[in-house]
Protein backbone atom coordinates (compact mmCIF):
# COMPACT_ATOMS: atom_id res chain seq x y z
CA UNK A 1 0.00 0.00 0.00
CA UNK A 2 2.76 2.35 0.35
CA UNK A 3 2.94 2.64 -3.21
CA UNK A 4 -0.66 3.40 -3.43
CA UNK A 5 0.19 6.46 -1.17
CA UNK A 6 3.58 7.35 -2.46
CA UNK A 7 6.68 6.23 -4.13
CA UNK A 8 8.87 8.66 -1.98
CA UNK A 9 8.47 8.80 1.78
CA UNK A 10 7.80 12.06 2.95
CA UNK A 11 8.13 14.28 6.05
CA UNK A 12 4.97 15.33 7.32
CA UNK A 13 4.65 18.06 10.43
CA UNK A 14 1.37 16.94 12.37
CA UNK A 15 0.27 20.01 14.80
CA UNK A 16 -2.43 18.78 17.38
CA UNK A 17 -1.36 15.19 16.58
CA UNK A 18 -2.98 14.35 19.79
CA UNK A 19 -6.22 14.60 18.49
CA UNK A 20 -8.39 11.68 18.02
CA UNK A 21 -8.62 12.29 14.09
CA UNK A 22 -5.00 13.24 13.81
CA UNK A 23 -3.46 10.40 15.85
CA UNK A 24 -5.07 8.26 13.10
CA UNK A 25 -3.78 9.80 9.97
CA UNK A 26 -0.24 9.84 11.99
CA UNK A 27 0.40 6.42 13.11
CA UNK A 28 -1.40 5.56 9.60
CA UNK A 29 0.75 7.35 7.27
CA UNK A 30 3.60 6.22 9.51
CA UNK A 31 2.93 2.56 8.68
CA UNK A 32 3.14 4.03 5.46
CA UNK A 33 7.01 4.46 5.82
CA UNK A 34 6.66 7.95 5.92
CA UNK A 35 8.84 10.40 8.70
CA UNK A 36 6.19 11.54 11.14
CA UNK A 37 6.95 14.38 13.60
CA UNK A 38 3.96 16.21 16.03
CA UNK A 39 3.38 18.33 18.53
CA UNK A 40 0.47 18.87 21.20
CA UNK A 41 -0.49 20.91 23.38
CA UNK A 42 -1.64 18.31 25.65
CA UNK A 43 1.54 16.70 25.32
CA UNK A 44 3.04 19.99 26.72
CA UNK A 45 1.24 19.67 29.90
CA UNK A 46 1.68 16.03 30.36
CA UNK A 47 4.79 14.38 29.41
CA UNK A 48 3.38 11.25 30.98
CA UNK A 49 0.25 11.15 27.96
CA UNK A 50 -0.72 7.95 27.23
CA UNK A 51 -0.08 8.48 23.07
CA UNK A 52 3.41 10.07 23.61
CA UNK A 53 4.49 6.66 24.13
CA UNK A 54 2.65 4.88 21.27
CA UNK A 55 3.84 7.66 18.80
CA UNK A 56 7.76 7.09 20.23
CA UNK A 57 7.31 2.96 19.57
CA UNK A 58 5.92 4.24 16.30
CA UNK A 59 8.96 6.23 15.83
CA UNK A 60 7.21 9.50 15.32
CA UNK A 61 9.03 11.92 17.37
CA UNK A 62 6.90 14.35 19.41
CA UNK A 63 7.91 18.04 19.50
CA UNK A 64 6.85 21.55 21.46
CA UNK A 65 4.06 23.00 20.26
CA UNK A 66 5.93 26.25 19.67
CA UNK A 67 7.46 26.41 16.46
CA UNK A 68 11.26 24.98 17.31
CA UNK A 69 10.39 21.49 15.78
CA UNK A 70 9.67 22.99 12.40
CA UNK A 71 12.24 23.22 9.48
CA UNK A 72 12.47 23.61 5.93
CA UNK A 73 12.97 20.08 5.52
CA UNK A 74 9.03 19.16 5.89
CA UNK A 75 7.27 18.85 2.76
CA UNK A 76 3.80 19.08 4.19
CA UNK A 77 2.30 20.44 7.69
CA UNK A 78 -1.14 18.98 9.00
CA UNK A 79 -3.18 21.14 11.16
CA UNK A 80 -5.87 20.09 13.36
CA UNK A 81 -8.56 22.93 13.61
CA UNK A 82 -8.21 22.84 17.40
CA UNK A 83 -5.13 24.59 16.79
CA UNK A 84 -5.06 28.63 16.01
CA UNK A 85 -3.82 30.50 12.83
CA UNK A 86 -1.45 32.27 14.68
CA UNK A 87 0.32 29.41 17.06
CA UNK A 88 3.70 29.72 16.14
CA UNK A 89 3.80 26.40 14.28
CA UNK A 90 1.54 27.99 11.78
CA UNK A 91 2.95 31.36 11.93
CA UNK A 92 6.47 29.41 10.90
CA UNK A 93 5.26 26.88 7.89
CA UNK A 94 3.65 29.34 6.24
CA UNK A 95 6.88 31.43 6.83
CA UNK A 96 8.84 28.48 5.29
CA UNK A 97 6.70 28.09 2.55
CA UNK A 98 5.84 24.08 3.76
CA UNK A 99 2.33 23.75 2.12
CA UNK A 100 -0.37 23.55 4.90
CA UNK A 101 -3.32 21.06 4.96
CA UNK A 102 -6.26 20.79 7.23
CA UNK A 103 -6.76 17.16 8.86
CA UNK A 104 -10.05 16.72 7.19
CA UNK A 105 -8.07 18.21 3.93
CA UNK A 106 -5.70 15.66 3.97
CA UNK A 107 -7.90 12.71 4.58
CA UNK A 108 -9.82 13.58 1.44
CA UNK A 109 -6.58 13.20 -0.45
CA UNK A 110 -5.76 10.25 1.34
CA UNK A 111 -9.01 8.49 0.32
CA UNK A 112 -8.49 9.16 -3.19
CA UNK A 113 -5.73 6.37 -3.62
CA UNK A 114 -8.18 3.72 -1.96
CA UNK A 115 -11.64 2.39 -2.51
CA UNK A 116 -12.74 4.05 0.41
CA UNK A 117 -16.12 3.40 2.21
CA UNK A 118 -17.05 6.39 3.93
CA UNK A 119 -19.04 5.80 7.12
CA UNK A 120 -21.15 8.86 8.12
CA UNK A 121 -23.80 9.77 10.93
CA UNK A 122 -24.03 12.33 13.44
CA UNK A 123 -24.19 9.74 16.04
CA UNK A 124 -22.19 6.05 16.05
CA UNK A 125 -20.15 7.26 13.09
CA UNK A 126 -16.86 5.90 15.58
CA UNK A 127 -18.44 2.87 16.41
CA UNK A 128 -20.11 1.91 12.94
CA UNK A 129 -16.61 2.48 11.22
CA UNK A 130 -14.64 0.80 13.43
CA UNK A 131 -16.99 -2.31 13.44
CA UNK A 132 -16.78 -2.36 9.50
CA UNK A 133 -12.83 -2.29 9.78
CA UNK A 134 -12.63 -4.75 12.55
CA UNK A 135 -15.02 -7.33 10.52
CA UNK A 136 -13.60 -7.08 7.34
CA UNK A 137 -10.20 -7.40 9.11
CA UNK A 138 -11.26 -10.66 10.74
CA UNK A 139 -12.97 -11.91 7.49
CA UNK A 140 -9.42 -11.74 5.79
CA UNK A 141 -10.19 -8.78 3.91
CA UNK A 142 -7.19 -6.95 4.80
CA UNK A 143 -8.96 -3.32 5.33
CA UNK A 144 -7.20 -0.34 6.02
CA UNK A 145 -8.40 1.99 8.27
CA UNK A 146 -8.84 5.55 9.51
CA UNK A 147 -10.91 6.29 12.44
CA UNK A 148 -12.04 8.72 14.94
CA UNK A 149 -12.56 6.27 18.12
CA UNK A 150 -9.92 3.57 19.16
CA UNK A 151 -11.07 0.09 18.05
CA UNK A 152 -10.54 -1.90 21.52
CA UNK A 153 -8.79 -4.66 19.70
CA UNK A 154 -6.87 -2.85 17.33
CA UNK A 155 -4.91 -0.90 20.41
CA UNK A 156 -1.14 -2.07 21.23
CA UNK A 157 2.12 -0.43 22.49
CA UNK A 158 2.74 0.98 19.00
CA UNK A 159 -1.04 1.55 18.17
CA UNK A 160 -3.61 3.97 19.79
CA UNK A 161 -6.50 2.17 18.16
CA UNK A 162 -7.74 4.64 15.81
CA UNK A 163 -5.82 2.85 12.41
CA UNK A 164 -4.70 0.24 10.63
CA UNK A 165 -3.18 -0.68 7.59
CA UNK A 166 -3.96 -3.75 5.35
CA UNK A 167 -2.92 -4.49 1.67
CA UNK A 168 -5.91 -4.43 0.31
CA UNK A 169 -7.68 -1.61 -2.21
CA UNK A 170 -10.50 -0.86 0.90
CA UNK A 171 -10.05 1.55 3.09
CA UNK A 172 -12.53 1.95 5.94
CA UNK A 173 -12.90 6.09 7.26
CA UNK A 174 -15.36 7.81 9.68
CA UNK A 175 -16.27 10.63 8.12
CA UNK A 176 -16.91 13.53 10.14
CA UNK A 177 -19.22 16.44 9.10
CA UNK A 178 -17.91 18.62 11.89
CA UNK A 179 -16.10 21.43 9.78
CA UNK A 180 -18.31 20.50 6.44
CA UNK A 181 -15.35 19.12 4.36
CA UNK A 182 -17.03 15.97 3.94
CA UNK A 183 -18.67 17.43 1.00
CA UNK A 184 -15.04 16.95 -0.33
CA UNK A 185 -14.41 13.40 -0.18
CA UNK A 186 -15.22 11.08 -3.12
CA UNK A 187 -16.06 7.47 -1.83
CA UNK A 188 -16.12 4.58 -3.42
CA UNK A 189 -19.36 3.45 -0.87
CA UNK A 190 -20.78 5.22 1.59
CA UNK A 191 -22.87 4.46 4.77
CA UNK A 192 -25.24 7.05 6.54
CA UNK A 193 -26.54 5.96 9.81
CA UNK A 194 -28.55 8.87 11.59
CA UNK A 195 -28.99 12.68 10.87
CA UNK A 196 -29.25 15.21 14.53
CA UNK A 197 -28.18 17.93 15.64
CA UNK A 198 -24.55 18.03 16.30
CA UNK A 199 -22.30 20.44 14.82
CA UNK A 200 -24.82 22.12 12.63
CA UNK A 201 -27.94 22.93 12.26
CA UNK A 202 -29.83 19.62 10.40
CA UNK A 203 -30.51 21.90 6.75
CA UNK A 204 -26.87 21.98 6.94
CA UNK A 205 -26.01 18.64 7.71
CA UNK A 206 -28.35 17.11 5.34
CA UNK A 207 -26.89 19.03 2.58
CA UNK A 208 -23.56 18.25 3.23
CA UNK A 209 -25.06 14.68 3.11
CA UNK A 210 -26.87 14.62 0.25
CA UNK A 211 -23.05 15.57 -1.13
CA UNK A 212 -21.62 12.82 -0.39
CA UNK A 213 -24.18 10.92 -1.43
CA UNK A 214 -23.91 12.66 -5.24
CA UNK A 215 -20.10 12.13 -4.69
CA UNK A 216 -20.36 7.97 -3.98
CA UNK A 217 -19.48 5.96 -7.01
CA UNK A 218 -20.83 2.56 -5.61
CA UNK A 219 -22.80 1.35 -2.68
CA UNK A 220 -25.16 3.77 -0.46
CA UNK A 221 -26.60 2.42 2.67
CA UNK A 222 -28.86 4.75 4.83
CA UNK A 223 -31.04 4.06 7.99
CA UNK A 224 -34.72 3.56 6.82
CA UNK A 225 -35.38 4.48 10.72
CA UNK A 226 -33.95 7.71 10.59
CA UNK A 227 -36.83 10.51 9.72
CA UNK A 228 -33.88 13.45 8.63
CA UNK A 229 -32.67 11.02 5.97
CA UNK A 230 -35.35 10.02 4.04
CA UNK A 231 -35.29 13.37 2.39
CA UNK A 232 -31.92 12.78 1.29
CA UNK A 233 -31.40 9.42 0.13
CA UNK A 234 -31.29 8.41 -3.54
CA UNK A 235 -33.83 5.80 -4.65
CA UNK A 236 -31.46 3.22 -5.08
CA UNK A 237 -29.98 3.90 -1.66
CA UNK A 238 -30.30 0.47 -0.13
CA UNK A 239 -31.35 0.71 3.73
CA UNK A 240 -31.35 -0.99 7.03
CA UNK A 241 -34.05 -0.86 9.91
CA UNK A 242 -35.52 -2.24 13.08
CA UNK A 243 -39.17 -0.51 12.70
CA UNK A 244 -39.68 0.25 9.32
CA UNK A 245 -39.60 -1.77 6.08
CA UNK A 246 -35.89 -2.03 4.58
CA UNK A 247 -34.24 -5.07 2.41
CA UNK A 248 -31.92 -5.07 6.02
CA UNK A 249 -34.71 -4.68 8.40
CA UNK A 250 -33.47 -6.78 11.81
CA UNK A 251 -36.41 -8.60 13.27
CA UNK A 252 -36.85 -11.06 16.76
CA UNK A 253 -34.97 -8.53 18.50
CA UNK A 254 -34.18 -9.15 21.82
CA UNK A 255 -32.59 -6.02 23.89
CA UNK A 256 -29.73 -7.63 27.09
CA UNK A 257 -28.16 -5.25 29.45
CA UNK A 258 -25.28 -5.75 28.09
CA UNK A 259 -25.31 -7.20 24.61
CA UNK A 260 -27.80 -7.85 21.95
CA UNK A 261 -29.72 -10.91 19.84
CA UNK A 262 -31.51 -10.42 16.49
CA UNK A 263 -32.10 -12.22 13.41
CA UNK A 264 -31.76 -10.75 9.82
CA UNK A 265 -32.84 -12.93 6.86
CA UNK A 266 -32.96 -16.11 9.39
CA UNK A 267 -29.58 -16.11 10.47
CA UNK A 268 -29.61 -15.32 14.21
CA UNK A 269 -26.51 -12.39 15.11
CA UNK A 270 -25.50 -11.62 18.99
CA UNK A 271 -23.98 -8.10 18.84
CA UNK A 272 -21.89 -7.88 22.32
CA UNK A 273 -22.87 -4.21 22.67
CA UNK A 274 -26.23 -3.21 24.14
CA UNK A 275 -28.87 -0.67 22.79
CA UNK A 276 -30.78 -0.16 19.68
CA UNK A 277 -28.43 2.47 18.38
CA UNK A 278 -25.60 -0.13 18.27
CA UNK A 279 -27.64 -1.94 16.93
CA UNK A 280 -28.30 0.28 14.27
CA UNK A 281 -24.16 0.64 13.73
CA UNK A 282 -24.61 -3.21 13.16
CA UNK A 283 -26.90 -3.58 11.22
CA UNK A 284 -25.57 -0.92 8.88
CA UNK A 285 -22.21 -3.20 8.76
CA UNK A 286 -23.62 -6.29 8.47
CA UNK A 287 -25.59 -4.93 4.97
CA UNK A 288 -22.29 -3.71 3.30
CA UNK A 289 -20.67 -6.98 3.68
CA UNK A 290 -23.58 -8.82 1.95
CA UNK A 291 -23.86 -6.48 -0.11
CA UNK A 292 -20.01 -7.53 -1.18
CA UNK A 293 -20.44 -10.74 -1.25
CA UNK A 294 -19.89 -12.21 1.96
CA UNK A 295 -21.92 -14.81 3.75
CA UNK A 296 -24.14 -14.01 6.56
CA UNK A 297 -22.57 -17.14 8.21
CA UNK A 298 -19.37 -15.76 7.88
CA UNK A 299 -20.40 -12.38 9.73
CA UNK A 300 -22.38 -14.51 12.67
CA UNK A 301 -19.54 -16.51 13.73
CA UNK A 302 -17.30 -13.08 13.73
CA UNK A 303 -20.06 -10.43 15.22
CA UNK A 304 -19.71 -11.37 19.03
CA UNK A 305 -15.91 -10.96 19.14
CA UNK A 306 -16.28 -7.17 18.34
CA UNK A 307 -15.19 -5.61 21.99
CA UNK A 308 -16.17 -2.19 20.56
CA UNK A 309 -14.65 1.22 21.10
CA UNK A 310 -12.63 3.09 24.47
CA UNK A 311 -15.30 5.70 25.57
CA UNK A 312 -18.03 3.69 24.45
CA UNK A 313 -20.21 2.65 27.12
CA UNK A 314 -16.94 1.14 29.23
CA UNK A 315 -17.94 -0.87 32.09
CA UNK A 316 -15.29 0.43 34.95
CA UNK A 317 -17.35 -1.47 37.53
CA UNK A 318 -20.23 -4.12 37.62
CA UNK A 319 -19.96 -6.52 40.63
CA UNK A 320 -23.91 -6.84 40.79
CA UNK A 321 -24.36 -4.27 43.53
CA UNK A 322 -22.54 -0.98 41.95
CA UNK A 323 -22.86 -0.34 38.12
CA UNK A 324 -19.97 2.27 36.85
CA UNK A 325 -20.00 3.35 32.69
CA UNK A 326 -17.74 5.78 30.90
CA UNK A 327 -19.33 6.88 27.61
CA UNK A 328 -18.21 9.46 24.93
CA UNK A 329 -22.07 10.64 24.32
CA UNK A 330 -21.99 14.58 23.63
CA UNK A 331 -24.78 15.95 21.40
CA UNK A 332 -28.64 15.47 22.54
CA UNK A 333 -28.88 12.35 20.14
CA UNK A 334 -26.80 10.69 21.71
CA UNK A 335 -27.11 11.49 25.19
CA UNK A 336 -30.96 10.63 24.41
CA UNK A 337 -29.80 6.87 23.21
CA UNK A 338 -27.56 6.22 25.89
CA UNK A 339 -30.22 7.27 28.86
CA UNK A 340 -32.36 5.25 26.92
CA UNK A 341 -30.60 2.27 27.18
CA UNK A 342 -29.35 2.69 30.60
CA UNK A 343 -33.29 3.40 31.73
CA UNK A 344 -33.52 -0.56 30.70
CA UNK A 345 -30.60 -1.52 32.83
CA UNK A 346 -31.06 0.20 36.76
CA UNK A 347 -34.02 2.47 38.30
CA UNK A 348 -31.95 5.21 40.24
CA UNK A 349 -29.21 6.77 38.11
CA UNK A 350 -26.45 9.42 38.72
CA UNK A 351 -25.24 11.12 35.11
CA UNK A 352 -22.74 13.08 35.02
CA UNK A 353 -22.00 15.05 32.25
CA UNK A 354 -19.16 17.49 31.02
CA UNK A 355 -20.19 19.58 27.95
CA UNK A 356 -17.54 19.41 25.08
CA UNK A 357 -17.09 23.35 24.06
CA UNK A 358 -18.60 26.62 24.67
CA UNK A 359 -19.71 26.95 20.80
CA UNK A 360 -21.38 23.56 20.63
CA UNK A 361 -22.75 24.10 24.45
CA UNK A 362 -24.24 27.18 22.59
CA UNK A 363 -25.31 25.61 19.38
CA UNK A 364 -27.63 22.90 21.27
CA UNK A 365 -28.33 24.55 24.70
CA UNK A 366 -32.11 24.39 24.02
CA UNK A 367 -31.60 20.32 22.86
CA UNK A 368 -29.36 19.73 25.54
CA UNK A 369 -32.20 20.64 28.25
CA UNK A 370 -35.28 19.11 26.38
CA UNK A 371 -33.26 16.02 26.37
CA UNK A 372 -32.17 16.00 29.87
CA UNK A 373 -35.48 16.54 30.78
CA UNK A 374 -37.32 13.85 29.10
CA UNK A 375 -34.88 11.61 29.83
CA UNK A 376 -34.56 11.91 33.44
CA UNK A 377 -36.86 10.68 35.42
CA UNK A 378 -37.48 11.70 39.27
CA UNK A 379 -35.21 8.80 40.60
CA UNK A 380 -32.01 9.95 38.51
CA UNK A 381 -30.07 13.12 39.50
CA UNK A 382 -27.89 14.91 36.86
CA UNK A 383 -24.31 16.52 38.09
CA UNK A 384 -22.83 18.61 35.05
CA UNK A 385 -19.17 19.46 35.43
CA UNK A 386 -17.48 22.85 34.16
CA UNK A 387 -17.33 22.97 30.16
CA UNK A 388 -14.57 21.28 29.31
CA UNK A 389 -11.65 24.15 27.70
CA UNK A 390 -9.28 22.66 25.18
CA UNK A 391 -7.29 25.92 24.87
CA UNK A 392 -7.12 28.69 22.09
CA UNK A 393 -9.77 31.97 21.70
CA UNK A 394 -13.19 31.34 22.19
CA UNK A 395 -15.95 33.05 23.49
CA UNK A 396 -16.94 31.83 27.33
CA UNK A 397 -20.15 33.69 27.34
CA UNK A 398 -22.15 30.28 28.29
CA UNK A 399 -21.53 27.88 31.47
CA UNK A 400 -22.70 24.78 33.16
CA UNK A 401 -24.85 26.56 35.27
CA UNK A 402 -27.36 27.81 32.06
CA UNK A 403 -27.98 23.97 31.29
CA UNK A 404 -28.94 23.72 34.62
CA UNK A 405 -31.40 26.54 35.23
CA UNK A 406 -33.43 25.24 32.38
CA UNK A 407 -33.17 21.45 33.58
CA UNK A 408 -34.28 22.13 37.01
CA UNK A 409 -36.89 25.29 35.87
CA UNK A 410 -38.05 21.42 33.81
CA UNK A 411 -38.60 19.40 37.61
CA UNK A 412 -35.91 17.55 37.06
CA UNK A 413 -32.52 17.03 39.72
CA UNK A 414 -29.56 18.59 38.40
CA UNK A 415 -26.53 19.91 40.40
CA UNK A 416 -23.30 21.80 39.43
CA UNK A 417 -19.96 20.24 40.49
CA UNK A 418 -17.28 22.56 39.93
CA UNK A 419 -14.47 20.26 40.93
CA UNK A 420 -14.89 16.57 40.87
CA UNK A 421 -13.20 15.61 44.00
CA UNK A 422 -16.82 16.63 45.44
CA UNK A 423 -18.50 13.77 43.55
CA UNK A 424 -16.17 11.92 44.99
CA UNK A 425 -16.72 12.31 48.51
CA UNK A 426 -20.55 11.99 48.20
CA UNK A 427 -20.72 8.47 46.50
CA UNK A 428 -23.02 5.48 47.84
CA UNK A 429 -26.38 7.94 47.11
CA UNK A 430 -26.32 6.16 44.16
CA UNK A 431 -25.27 2.46 42.57
CA UNK A 432 -25.49 3.41 39.26
CA UNK A 433 -22.71 6.28 37.80
CA UNK A 434 -22.83 6.91 34.39
CA UNK A 435 -19.86 9.44 33.17
CA UNK A 436 -20.22 11.23 29.57
CA UNK A 437 -18.66 13.74 27.35
CA UNK A 438 -16.25 14.52 24.85
CA UNK A 439 -13.05 15.19 23.78
CA UNK A 440 -11.44 15.24 27.82
CA UNK A 441 -9.79 12.13 28.08
CA UNK A 442 -9.46 12.18 31.79
CA UNK A 443 -13.09 11.74 31.89
CA UNK A 444 -12.27 7.83 31.52
CA UNK A 445 -10.13 8.59 34.47
CA UNK A 446 -13.03 10.21 36.50
CA UNK A 447 -15.07 7.09 35.77
CA UNK A 448 -12.17 4.62 37.20
CA UNK A 449 -11.72 7.09 39.97
CA UNK A 450 -15.73 6.61 40.75
CA UNK A 451 -15.81 2.39 40.16
CA UNK A 452 -12.31 2.31 42.55
CA UNK A 453 -13.77 4.34 45.76
CA UNK A 454 -17.02 2.45 45.32
CA UNK A 455 -14.77 -0.99 45.08
CA UNK A 456 -12.90 0.15 48.34
CA UNK A 457 -15.76 0.98 50.54
CA UNK A 458 -16.79 -2.95 50.64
Amino acid sequence: MTQRMNNKPLRIFFSGIGGSGMSAIAAFMSDQRHIIVGSDRAMDKDLRHPLRKIFQAKGIKIVPQDGSGIDGAFDLAVFSAAVEADNPEAVKAGSLGIPIKTRPEYLAEITSAFETIAVAGTSGKSTASGLLAFLMNRLGLEPNFIGGGRVKQFKSSSNPGSSLTGSSKYLVIEACESDGTIVNYKPRHSIILNLALDHHPVKETAQMFLTLIKNTSGKVIVNADDLNLRGIAERNALAFSIRNPSKYKAEEVTYNPFNTEFSLHGTRFSLSLPGEYNLCNALSCIAFLLEIGISPEEIKKILPEFQGIDRRFDVHLNDGAYLVIDDYAHNPHKISALMTTMKQMREKICYIFQPHGFSPTRLMKKEYIETFIQSLRDSDLLMLLPIFYAGGAVSRDISSRDLAEGINAGGKSVEVMEDRKDILKGLHKYKTYVVFGARDESLSDFAKEIAEALTASY
